[in-house]
């Protein structure tokens, strides 16, 4: 099994393939979800944040 060093594989390698993946991830998340993320919040959600805000 592989041992993760200072972010390498077997000490070889750098950082950049995780930045690589890192933004890659970033991208694809940002294209399943941004439509997601631009619907309003539902009034029940709001009504039920704002309960436990009283009570808390």
């Amino acid at each position: 099994m592989a041992k993760t060093v200072q972010g390498t594989v077997n000490g070889r390698g750098s950082a950049a393939p995780d930045a690589a993946f890192d933004l890659w991830l970033q991208r694809g998340l940002h294209q399943m979800f941004d439509d997601v993320m631009r619907e309003p919040i539902p009034e029940e959600l709001l009504r039920l944040i704002e309960q436990d805000r009283e009570q808390g």
